[in-house]
């Protein structure tokens, strides 16, 4: 088990920033499958589309803007006209307008404003899982109408990837996706998870059995193997369904290995 002594605490003031500030590594392109994966994402299109003037936060984008500037570019392939934010916690990385993004100061309470879509990614990571379901009260508790809050992790580089997403009601669902030549099997991402659920990658819970039955309908597809491993994922996620697993349908071949469930398939025991 990981030791967690480290992670940071929060109080949730009813005033001013919420948060503490982290350690803000990024990266060019370490968020590349979360920005493909949410310009397909058709809720997260919609509302987008149907909103009079639509705004997106990245939350706690970090040392460097880069990678709030490369999903400003992929809105804006869905709404030209979308404003996009970004707030930090450390008034030290509060920068001047830069590539179309404007940056202020601000955590979880969204310094007052009712985004159309909010991204914190390597931000939670950090915090306590004690902390988690506020920060998720915090921020959807302040999103327009219909408006969706993704939430995840990635490693350094930005090959493995997880995320979940939530609206008013709470969390919807989990994606994982990675880079399809870094992963022997779908379980090795597990690494990245959210964390809600790193800590419960244990036997008798429900992420552990959706890890270990993609591992086996993987091993399963081994002979989709010479066709790479793109083919070869499609299978396994085909597979998985005839089991009865709840998994997203993919009807193309994807650059990334994608895997989508419901989060009642692992928001709770198995």
């Amino acid at each position: 088990m990981a030791d967690h002594a480290h992670n940071l605490r929060t109080q949730f003031p009813t005033q001013g920033p919420v948060g503490v500030i982290t350690r803000g590594t990024t990266g060019y392109n370490r968020l590349r499958r979360c920005d493909r994966w949410l310009y397909h994402h058709e809720p997260a299109r919609r509302v987008l589309l149907r909103a009079d003037s639509p705004l997106a936060i990245d939350l706690g984008y970090g040392a460097s803007h880069t990678t709030t500037v490369e999903w400003a570019r992929w809105l804006r392939r869905t709404r030209a006209d979308v404003r996009v934010l970004g707030l930090e916690i450390d008034p030290a990385r509060v920068l001047p307008p830069q590539g179309g993004v404007t940056f202020g100061l601000g955590g979880f309470e969204l310094a007052g404003h009712r985004p159309h879509l909010v991204r914190a990614f390597n931000v939670l990571r950090q915090y306590d899982v004690a902390d988690v379901h506020h920060a998720w009260q915090s921020v959807t508790s302040r999103l327009a109408p219909g408006g969706l809050f993704v939430e995840g992790t990635c490693d350094e580089v930005g090959r493995r990837a997880a995320w979940i997403v939530l609206d008013r009601h709470g969390p919807r669902s989990l994606t994982l996706a990675w880079d399809p030549f870094d992963v022997e099997r779908p379980s090795d991402v597990a690494e990245r998870l959210p964390k809600i659920l790193i800590h419960r990658n244990i036997p008798g819970e429900a992420i552990h059995r959706l890890l270990r039955e993609c591992d086996a309908a993987w091993d399963h597809c081994a002979g989709w193997s010479p066709y790479g491993p793109r083919v070869r994922w499609r299978k396994t996620k085909e597979l998985l369904r005839e089991r009865g697993l709840p998994v997203d349908r993919q009807r193309r071949l994807l650059r990334d290995n994608v895997l989508t469930v419901p989060w009642g398939a692992v928001g709770s025991p198995a």
